[in-house]
């Protein structure tokens, strides 16, 4: 690490879709002390949501480019959608080569979820999914070929906004969701997507009685700063963050929930 003044833990690297408005303000509440982030947005003119993702991977390279010679340490990349339509080979395929090329890891907020799957020994899996319907599809498609069972979707899709049918979501709406899957007989719930708001409903879950909670934004730091830290990750460090504590004050000084 540089010992830069205000990354002395870490400087990560984030690359956001060119409208999203949840990246930044989320993770600006889930670094932890002395971690520092510097972002790039992806652009693209592309008319759909899908071919916007496909081309947000065409330009990965071209984007880390952006950073020059920032001594970043490692990159999150805040699009999870992308990772349903390449799939896992090529998604590993991306990381494997940035890590070689760049020498730092590249966090893909997928497999950042995967990884939080795993330490909670979780099979059967629900989704709380913003996405329309052929990419709410595509992301089962996706967790089944990473050997999870979608059992349960609740959609907050919002086919009606002016702006953005999933950047205009509201955490009230992810949180809704949630809820009607507090008693299903699920081994854990992941709030999809970068762009729909999830700490709050994190927050709100202290007197929860269902399966452990996470969304990809809470993964994609964790999993991030695991890499910072050099710390394998493990059932106590992600309960750590799961409940709040690694970030909840700062919400709260932050925001109003």
């Amino acid at each position: 690490m540089a010992g830069l003044e205000y990354s002395k833990n870490g400087l990560v690297g984030v690359l956001t879709p060119q409208a999203n408005t949840t990246v930044e303000p989320e993770f600006r509440v889930l670094w932890p002390k002395n971690v520092g982030m510097i972002n790039a947005r992806m652009i693209s003119n592309k008319n759909t949501i899908a071919d916007r993702l496909l081309d947000y991977v065409d330009q990965i390279e071209s984007t880390l480019t952006r950073f020059a010679n920032a001594p970043v340490d490692a990159v999150a990349f805040g699009c999870t959608g992308a990772s349903y339509l390449i799939g896992r080979e090529k998604e590993k395929e991306i990381c494997n080569n940035i890590k070689d090329k760049r020498g730092y890891p590249f966090v893909t907020a997928a497999r950042a979820v995967t990884d939080t799957f795993e330490v909670l020994s979780a099979k059967k899996i629900g989704l709380v999914s913003p996405y329309p319907g052929d990419l709410t599809e595509q992301s089962a498609g996706y967790w089944g070929s990473a050997g999870y069972e979608v059992a349960e979707v609740a959609s907050s899709y919002n086919q009606e906004s002016d702006f953005h049918p999933i950047y205009s979501l509201s955490a009230e709406n992810a949180f809704e969701c949630i809820q009607l899957l507090e008693n299903r007989n699920l081994d854990a719930i992941v709030m999809l997507g970068t762009g729909m708001p999830t700490l709050s409903p994190l927050v709100r879950l202290s007197n929860w009685s269902g399966p452990p909670v996470t969304s990809c934004m809470l993964s994609l730091a964790w999993r991030t700063v695991m890499h910072l830290s050099d710390t394998q990750p493990n059932a106590d460090n992600l309960q750590n963050w799961l409940s709040g504590n690694e970030w909840r004050d700062r919400m709260n000084l932050l925001y109003d929930i």
